[in-house]
């Protein structure tokens, strides 16, 4: 299993922003503008350019946007293999 530590030391507004910039380096990647963003997407143009810049979104409009962006299995996979806390996870299984 991948585990991405350099998230381990960040705080939520910090991976907030870590997670708009990836986004946004996507879309320039691909060349996709905002306004593009926001048509494919469905979420005003507004919104758009607030997240990449502050990293503020509705989770809705986040998921959006991603399928927009063409990581909608990207997003399916987020959480999927979640590695167990503890060693009573481990012994008393899933629930």
């Amino acid at each position: 299993m991948n585990i991405n530590y350099k998230f381990l030391s960040k705080t939520p507004g910090e991976i907030q922003e870590i997670i708009a910039d990836r986004l946004r380096t996507i879309r320039r990647k691909r060349k996709i503008s905002q306004k593009k963003l926001s048509e494919l997407s469905g979420v005003s143009l507004g919104s758009v350019k607030r997240f990449e810049r502050s990293g503020e979104i509705s989770f809705l409009s986040f998921i959006k946007i991603t399928f927009a962006l063409g990581l909608n299995e990207e997003l399916e996979r987020l959480f999927e293999e979640v590695p167990p806390l503890s060693i009573e996870e481990i012994i008393h299984g899933q629930d």
